[in-house]
């Protein structure tokens, strides 16, 4: 099967990274839960309180990104990976799922106004800087990537 292209692209690390914090997680809504508690507790460690505007932000988006892995890129018995960073203005998420043949749609539509999903990634479009998917360097799968910069008032 040939890879898909889509319009985003990976988006680079520019600046150099000052705390790392990476984890598989079980593809199930409990590794979900996990992945979003560890975001909230790694970003409350680095300086960014619990209840600061970018420890809310990069954790929902964070948890939205992962909850599509679960929901849309799960392979049984496969893992899904989060890496979270944080440079000089940039706090990054990445998250990446096992299946490469589903990408997200490089345009974001709004669900019918009774639909009960289809709007995660509106929300991380809406929530974060910079945000974008495609196929993950060095390994089988697809990274959704979500950035944000925080206030300088928050740390």
């Amino acid at each position: 099967m040939e890879p898909i292209e889509t319009t985003t692209a990976r988006l680079p690390q520019l600046q150099p990274i000052e705390h790392e914090f990476a984890m598989r997680f079980t593809s199930t809504p409990r590794g979900v839960r996990l992945a979003r508690r560890l975001v909230s507790h790694r970003l409350d460690q680095w300086g960014h309180a619990y209840d600061s505007a970018a420890n809310e932000t990069l954790t929902l988006i964070a948890a939205e990104l992962a909850a599509n892995a679960v929901r849309h890129g799960h392979v049984r018995g496969r893992d899904f990976h989060l890496r979270l960073t944080m440079a000089a203005d940039t706090l990054r998420v990445e998250v990446t799922d096992t299946r490469a043949e589903r990408v997200p749609a490089s345009s974001l539509q709004e669900p019918p106004g009774d639909a009960e999903s289809g709007r995660g990634l509106l929300l991380v479009a809406g929530l974060a800087t910079r945000w974008g998917s495609g196929p993950a360097a060095r390994r089988t799968g697809q990274d959704s990537v979500g950035r944000t910069r925080p206030r300088n008032a928050e740390g």
